[in-house]
């Protein structure tokens, strides 16, 4: 019996990138993807459990790279909307020194800026075993919000459990701008994944352990409070989980949280307890940041196995 799989809604962007150096002298550069959504449901398909990416992208090469990545990855982008009138948005990484990257978004005006409820495929919701959403999506324009709110109300009337990732971006949004709707995402979510810092934002105080219970307040079942590399924090239906670090050499550590928000919902869909949810997900971050790039250190289920003993 296959097991209902993950959807996941958002901007996915081309990137493209240099291995060293700034972009202006480069002759060639990496060709890939970026977007904290499509990152998760990459990495829940690494791990064997299905899984699905809706979204928008141009009718132009990097909407097509975007939807050939994904494909190759084993995601299923047939929910992926075509925009005829507005570009896929753009990533361009490079580095001022060798341990200085930088990272320049274009994406005002994008298709996947253009992202409305009408794009919300309510029976593909129906039928997943998990909606995934962050709160950089409803940053992106008031259409695009209003799809966010439109895909969770599907959710929540269908008895689909929403899993929500704060993923609060300064570049897109000020904290007085993104408070009340990311508390608003909070309150209609199940599984809630927020950083220490973006769980202060919304105006909680005090320990790790109290953060995660002052969301718990809000209403979520399940919440993790992301540290970096001190772990995590999570209360689980009302049982507390102290979430481990990996003594991992860190390389990049752009895509962890998303792969650590991957590894917890791969186990969540296959009901595998709780305290091994967050040990996959931390052993997933550990390996996302011992490799260069957004997605290309996701782990599959053998490389897990691989892992030396968490601190």
């Amino acid at each position: 019996m296959t097991v209902p799989g993950l959807l996941t809604f958002g901007e996915t962007l081309a990137a493209f990138g240099t291995a060293e150096g700034k972009l202006r002298h480069a002759s060639t550069v990496d060709v890939g993807l970026a977007g904290s959504e499509s990152t998760v449901a990459i990495g829940v398909a690494r791990l064997g459990v299905e899984a699905a990416w809706a979204g928008r992208v141009g009718a132009d090469e990097p909407g097509a790279l975007v939807l050939a990545r994904l494909r190759e990855e084993g995601v299923d982008t047939s929910a992926a909307v075509t925009d005829h009138e507005a570009p896929t948005g753009l990533a361009l990484k490079d580095f001022r020194s060798r341990d200085s990257p930088r990272v320049a978004y274009y994406r005002h005006g994008s298709a996947g800026s253009r992202l409305c409820p009408e794009d919300v495929c309510e029976d593909r919701i129906a039928a997943a075993g998990v909606l995934h959403l962050t709160g950089i999506t409803p940053a992106l324009s008031g259409t695009a919000a209003k799809a966010v709110l439109a895909a969770v109300e599907v959710a929540n009337d269908e008895d689909v459990p929403v899993s929500f990732d704060l993923g609060y971006r300064q570049a897109l949004w000020s904290p007085q701008d993104a408070r009340e709707t990311l508390l608003d995402l909070v309150t209609r979510a199940d599984i809630v994944f927020a950083r220490d810092d973006e769980a202060r934002l919304l105006g909680f105080d005090g320990t790790p352990e109290e953060l995660a219970s002052s969301l718990s307040s809000l209403g979520p079942e399940e919440v993790v409070v992301r540290l970096g590399p001190r772990g995590a924090v999570a209360e689980l239906h009302g049982s507390r989980y102290d979430v481990p670090s990996y003594p991992i050499r860190a390389i990049d550590s752009d895509g962890a949280d998303d792969a650590f928000v991957a590894g917890y919902l791969a186990d969540f869909l296959t009901e595998a307890p709780p305290e091994r949810r967050v040990r996959t997900a931390a052993a997933c971050r550990a390996l996302a940041l011992s490799v260069e790039g957004d997605w290309e250190g996701l782990p599959d289920r053998e490389e897990l196995t691989q892992l030396p003993r968490p601190r």
